[in-house]
């Protein structure tokens, strides 16, 4: 299965300890997308577009309203990275 650039930089990112968090408009929808690496530093780039993307591919996951983070699923589609931990 092919990940863009994009997602690829995405899983990086949440491979070494990353997270998105999702804003929610009042009726429940996602509206905004957040990604924050593992020192807390905001990613610029991340859109709706490429959250959709990797969760309808099964690489992030949500559990109890927690932020989403990477799943096996996700460790296997991203490419190794000399900095991946």
């Amino acid at each position: 299965m092919d990940i863009s650039r994009d997602e690829q930089r995405v899983l990086h990112a949440l491979a070494q300890g990353g997270m998105i968090i999702v804003g929610k408009a009042g009726n429940g929808r996602i509206t905004d997308v957040e990604c924050l690496t593992r020192e807390g530093w905001l990613m610029s780039g991340v859109t709706l577009r490429h959250f959709r993307k990797l969760r309808r591919k099964g690489a992030i996951a949500s559990t109890d309203g927690r932020p989403y983070r990477v799943t096996r699923r996700g460790l296997e589609l991203v490419r190794s990275q000399p900095d991946n931990r």
